[in-house]
């Protein structure tokens, strides 16, 4: 759970994210009785904008805006104001004049492009018993609900149909709604080829890409039926290992690369990058600085890879904990960015464990900022760049990708997300419950359902 700020224990303000040049109207309550604001009572308010220049920063300084407001009936306190540019804004209120400091109370202001785009919080890349994992696919999802995920994808080694048994689990249909869940589980796997050295991710894809070829470990679910490798039972036709093995050989003869094990790995990647987005998927590029008995791929190779992009979003963050592999990540992403290769990012935690035993088993997030909290809203949001890496190896969480979505996804870890994960515990909770069978945990699980859309709309304004 993300650390709460003190006001937060104290006081709601709603909406706290809206869009910019717009008169808003901000409703501060108290939460806590004993912080009751008091009816009738003209509050001095103080609003101070992050991104402005002034003479002076200091609060009283005169150089802030000030206002004189009065709590209604229902002590509420309302401030109404235009908040012009994007960024954060802190609202310092006062019994009176300089006495009696309620407290700072953030909020922020969005450009347009961010209109009707709300933070799903999840994860890219993890895995669960059906390959290499500690839990099984179930309890990987209701675990990591009970920590404030909004989305996930069992992405086993080889395997897809474990996330579809999961979807299946959690009563998640075709459009991506259940009955019983605001978490979200999207279709994946990790990719295992023959001849190619990457790790891969496709998420979100309406079909197998390890299962095209034959014979495969997908298999072990429901043998070549279409429907174990499929969201809708359609799939391309397969093809044998020999086959696949001479196709890629063929096509490494136009790759530039003076080493053949580089050449086969590419046109491999190549090849599964095509049958990605033949599915309509996401390709996911992953942790080219894992350290096993050396980095995954080498340096030069990588800096090849990143330059011809056979994959959508880069892995920025994902997986140990030491500095080689996620800062040596981050330190290449910016300065490719520098030069002008500006790819959409992810962070994800190559999870096999999902309890506390495992001591990645939180290390890295992505914050999606997108329309709903379905596959192609996420698949759509992080195509386009409105994705952030979310770093939390140690309580000083750290936050990688665009600066200016890199300052937003600040605000929201101190001050929606705490929020947030306080509603996303309990479901979690009796996911997990209803997983292991108690027959109360599917109606508590419906009671359940819809509180953090309904805290989203409150908070959200946009």
């Amino acid at each position: 759970m993300a650390t709460m700020r003190n006001e937060l224990y104290e006081y709601e303000i709603t909406p706290a994210v809206f869009l910019t040049g717009r008169q808003i109207t901000l409703s501060l309550r108290a939460v806590n009785e004993r912080r009751t604001l008091e009816a009738g009572h003209e509050y001095n308010v103080l609003i101070n904008e992050s991104s402005r220049a002034e003479d002076s920063r200091f609060i009283g300084s005169g150089c802030t805006r000030a206002l004189k407001v009065t709590a209604g009936d229902d002590h509420v306190l309302r401030i109404t104001a235009v908040f012009e540019r994007e960024g954060m804004y802190q609202i310092h209120v006062f019994y009176r004049e300089s006495e009696g400091f309620l407290g700072e109370f953030r909020v922020y202001a969005l450009g347009d492009d961010m209109k009707g785009l709300y933070p799903y919080r999840g994860d890219f890349h993890m895995h669960s018993s059906r390959s290499d994992g500690n839990e099984d696919p179930f309890l990987v999802v209701s675990n990591y609900r009970e920590t404030g995920y909004d989305f996930t994808i069992i992405s086993d080694h080889g395997k897809y149909y474990p996330s579809l048994e999961a979807r299946a689990k959690f009563k998640i249909a075709k459009n991506d709604e259940s009955p019983i869940t605001d978490m979200q589980v999207l279709t994946g796997e990790e990719i295992h080829l023959p001849l190619n050295d990457l790790h891969y991710i496709s998420c979100g894809s309406a079909f197998s890409v390890n299962a095209l070829v034959t014979p495969n470990s997908n298999q072990a679910y429901m043998g070549d039926d279409p429907r174990g490798r499929s969201a809708d039972g359609n799939c391309p036709p397969t093809m044998t290992r020999e086959a696949f093995m001479e196709m890629i050989t063929e096509r490494a003869k136009y790759v530039d690369r003076p080493i053949e094990s580089e050449r086969l790995s590419f046109a491999a990647a190549e090849w599964i990058y095509e049958k990605v987005r033949e599915g309509g998927g996401l390709g996911i590029f992953v942790h080219p600085y894992w350290m096993c008995s050396t980095v995954q791929v080498s340096e030069e190779y990588f800096d090849y890879l990143y330059g011809k992009k056979p994959f959508d979003a880069f892995e920025v963050l994902g997986g140990e904990n030491y500095f080689q592999q996620n800062g040596f990540q981050t330190i290449f992403y910016y300065e490719h960015k520098a030069k002008g290769m500006d790819y959409p990012i992810v962070g994800s935690t190559d999870s096999h464990g999902s309890t506390d035993r495992n001591r990645n088993s939180r290390i890295c997030s992505t914050i999606v900022f997108a329309r709903q909290n379905k596959t192609e809203d996420i698949k759509d949001a992080v195509k386009k760049g409105y994705s952030v890496a979310i770093d939390t190896i140690s309580p000083e969480y750290r936050v990688v990708g665009d600066f200016r979505l890199a300052k937003y996804g600040s605000f929201l870890m101190e001050n929606w997300y705490p929020l947030h994960d306080r509603l996303c515990g309990p479901q979690g909770t009796y996911m997990r419950e209803y997983v292991l069978g108690n027959p109360s945990a599917e109606d508590i699980l419906k009671s359940l359902k819809g509180q953090v859309p309904a805290l989203m709309s409150r908070f959200f304004e946009l």
